[in-house]
C-alpha cells in the first residue's frame, strides 16, 4: 500500500487489538503494521516497524501505556492516539500532558461490540494524527510556562477602547495543554469571566476542570445548567453537550443543551461564540486554539459583527494547525498569537479594573 498512514495498534486485550485493527485496515489509505500486547512490546515494535502513528491502551501489564509515552516522546517523539475508557479519565489527560496528540473513548464494557462506534472518531484522528511533524521541534509544555511567565509583549497591539469582560475559548486537538498553560499562567484573581468549549465526550470534561483549577488563581469547573458567568470563573462545556450563553435580569447565565444530531464538533465553539456574541457584543473577546475543523469559523464572523475581538493560535504552537487557520482565514482575527504569549494577550485586551 503506497504512502498509507502506518498504524501500531498496542491493547492487552487480544479483543481490542482485533477490533480496531479491523477498522483500520476497512479506512482507504491505512495500514495496520503490528500489535503489541504492552508498553515493553510496544517499544520493540515501535523501533522495528517505524509507524506513523500509534493507537495506545494506557492500562496494561508489565509496562503500561504512560511509562510507555513518556519513553516514546523523550526518544521516538511519534504521534499517539489514546483508546482509553472512562474510567481512566485521570490517565488520559496526564497522557495528553505528556505528549499524546488526542484520546478515542472506548464503551464501558471491556469486551463489546459497542467498540465499533468508535470508528468514524479514530479515523478522523488517525488521520489528523499522521499529519502533526514531530521532527519540528516543540518546546515542552514546562518551557513554555517558562517562557509565558518571563517574556514580555512580542509585538506592539494597537489596543482600541474595547475592553472585554469576557472570554470565550475554543479547543480541540491538543487543547488540555493548551488550556493549562494558559490558565495556569493566571497567578492572581482577574474580573474577566470565561467560558470555554473543549471537543470532548461525555465524562471527561469534569476531570478536566479539576486539573485546570489546581494550577490557576481562577475558579475553574465544569458548567451546569443556569451557572452565571462570573468575574475570575472559568467554565468547561460538559463532553458532548453544547454551551449557550444568555442573559436576563440578574446577568449572563449558560444554557447547558444537547447538540443537533447532525453536529460533527462537540461541545460547539460556534454555539459558545454566536450565543456570547449576542450577549456581550463589543465586551467579548473569542479565542481560537489549536484544533483540526473548523469548528468557531461561523462563530468567528458573528463575534466581529457584533464588535467583538478575535485571537488565534499561531501555527508554530499547535499540535494540529485546523481550528486557527480557518479563523486565520475569514480575515477577522485581530492577532495570531503563539500559546507560550496568548495568556499575557487575552489580559491586554481584557478590563481588569
Amino acid at each position: 500500500m503506497t504512502n498509507a498512514i502506518r498504524v501500531l495498534v498496542i491493547d492487552d486485550s487480544a479483543y481490542n487489538r482485533v477490533t480496531i485493527g479491523k477498522m483500520l485496515e476497512g479506512m482507504p489509505g491505512v495500514e495496520v503494521v503490528g500489535y503489541a500486547v504492552d508498553g515493553e512490546d510496544g517499544l520493540r515494535k515501535l523501533f522495528d516497524l517505524q509507524p506513523d502513528v500509534i493507537t495506545l491502551d494506557l492500562e496494561m501489564p508489565r509496562m503500561g501505556g504512560l511509562r510507555m509515552l513518556q519513553i516514546v516522546m523523550q526518544s521516538h517523539p511519534i504521534p499517539v492516539i489514546v483508546v482509553s475508557s472512562l474510567s481512566e479519565d485521570q490517565y488520559v489527560l496526564k497522557a495528553l500532558e505528556l505528549g499524546a496528540v488526542d484520546f478515542v473513548a472506548k464503551p464501558g464494557r471491556p469486551v463489546s461490540p459497542d467498540l465499533y462506534s468508535i470508528e468514524k472518531d479514530l479515523e478522523l484522528k488517525v488521520r489528523a494524527a499522521a499529519r502533526i511533524d514531530f521532527n519540528v521541534a516543540q518546546p515542552s509544555a514546562a518551557e513554555l510556562t517558562s517562557i509565558s511567565r518571563t517574556t514580555g509583549r512580542t509585538a506592539s497591539v494597537a489596543l482600541d477602547e474595547r475592553q472585554a469582560t469576557a472570554v470565550v475559548i475554543g479547543a480541540s486537538t491538543g487543547g488540555p495543554p493548551a488550556l493549562n498553560l494558559l490558565f495556569g499562567a493566571v497567578q492572581a484573581p482577574i474580573p474577566v469571566a470565561f467560558a470555554v468549549v473543549q471537543h470532548m465526550p461525555p465524562g471527561f470534561t469534569k476531570s478536566l476542570a479539576a486539573r485546570l483549577n489546581e494550577n490557576s488563581a481562577l475558579d475553574i469547573r465544569e458548567a451546569c445548567e443556569g451557572d452565571r458567568m462570573l468575574p475570575g470563573q472559568v467554565l468547561i462545556c460538559p463532553g458532548g453537550r453544547n454551551l449557550e450563553l444568555q442573559q436576563d435580569q440578574d446577568g449572563v447565565f449558560v444554557r447547558v443543551l444537547s447538540p443537533p444530531a447532525e453536529q460533527i464538533y462537540t461541545p460547539s465553539a460556534d454555539v459558545l461564540f454566536k450565543s456570547a456574541a449576542s450577549v456581550y457584543t463589543r465586551d467579548l473577546l473569542a479565542v481560537v486554539l489549536t484544533g483540526m475543523g473548523n469548528d468557531g469559523t461561523s462563530g468567528v464572523r458573528k463575534v466581529c459583527a457584533y464588535g467583538g475581538r478575535v485571537l488565534a493560535e499561531a501555527e508554530e504552537s499547535c499540535v494540529v494547525y485546523g481550528m486557527p487557520k480557518e479563523a486565520v482565514a475569514t480575515g477577522l482575527v485581530e492577532k495570531a498569537v503563539p500559546l507560550a504569549n496568548m495568556s499575557q494577550e487575552i489580559m491586554e485586551r481584557c478590563r481588569l479594573t
